[in-house]
């Protein structure tokens, strides 16, 4: 009797997860599509996927221009720094929360947990004063820094979540053939970890890629723009030029999507073993 049931439920839920699909896939679709076209062929009526008159202009005058391209270089230098430092510092306090016992742990755990809950939009004007003053508007270490605070956390807690899930027998051994927690560390519990790391990393350079508000607010020229603000420079006073903002759009989705193709096992991996064990 039961059997019977699961038949239309599977079929149910198959038609449910495909509407979901073309839901969350149309706007893609559209966005490449749009690419394509013309200006004034994305508005034609009826609307169509795509035509005759479809080129790679927008591409082309996208990749030959030397500001655009110093969107992408920025978004790199900057996405690629808070991975690092969000990786190198994070497991360093993770290792730390997991395998000691210290003076006021539980605060620090409380706070680290209380600057996830905070909106970014919050901390906008303090971190505006507090980069002028450190004179660092403008640069990347300004961007660098402020992402940090908003990564730090998340990569804190999933590798304590993670570091939690391996026995402490693993660094005791190191140690009883000679070997430092340093050592312990980097060799033995990393490499195991790499799932987690693989996991943090992707958020953490998806957060550092996407990131438009502080990215706005703490550069000016626009030789330190990032790809979001961009896009949002395309946008005249007078008229917007969509084909080229789908075009970096498309450019600026590549790297994310890449990323999760090849990781997306370890990154599978690393959500549900961080998650484990807190």
């Amino acid at each position: 009797m039961v059997g019977s049931y699961k038949k239309p439920v599977k079929v149910i839920l198959s038609i449910i997860l495909v509407i979901g699909g073309l839901f969350a896939g149309f706007p893609i679709i559209w966005m490449f599509c749009s690419s394509l076209k013309a200006n004034s062929a994305i508005f034609a009526w009826p609307p169509k996927f795509f035509d005759e008159t479809d080129s790679l202009a927008s591409y082309a005058a996208v990749l030959t221009d030397s500001s655009k391209m110093r969107f992408f270089l920025n978004s790199y230098i900057v996405a690629a720094c808070v991975v690092f430092l969000t990786l190198f510092i994070g497991i360093l306090a993770a290792y730390a929360f997991s395998r000691f016992d210290f003076p006021g742990k539980g605060l620090f755990n409380s706070l680290i947990v209380s600057v996830q809950a905070i909106p970014p939009i919050v901390l906008l004007i303090p971190y505006m004063g507090l980069i002028v003053a450190m004179h660092l508007f403008n640069t990347y270490f300004a961007l660098i820094l402020t992402y940090l605070v908003t990564t730090l956390p998340y990569c804190i807690l999933m590798m304590t979540g993670y570091f939690n899930t391996l026995s402490k027998e693993l660094d005791e051994a190191v140690m009883i053939d000679g070997g430092s927690r340093w050592k312990a560390l980097w060799s033995i519990l990393v490499p195991i970890s790499i799932p987690g790391m693989v996991s943090v990393g992707m958020y953490t350079f998806m957060q550092a890629w996407n990131e438009y508000l502080f990215a706005l607010t703490l550069t000016q020229t626009e030789n330190m723009r990032t790809v979001p603000i961009g896009i949002n420079l395309l946008m005249g006073q007078h008229a917007y030029d969509w084909s080229q903002m789908m075009a970096m759009s498309v450019l600026g989705s590549i790297p994310v999507l890449v990323l999760f193709i090849f990781f997306q096992k370890y990154f599978i991996a690393g959500m549900s073993s961080g998650g484990v064990k807190g």
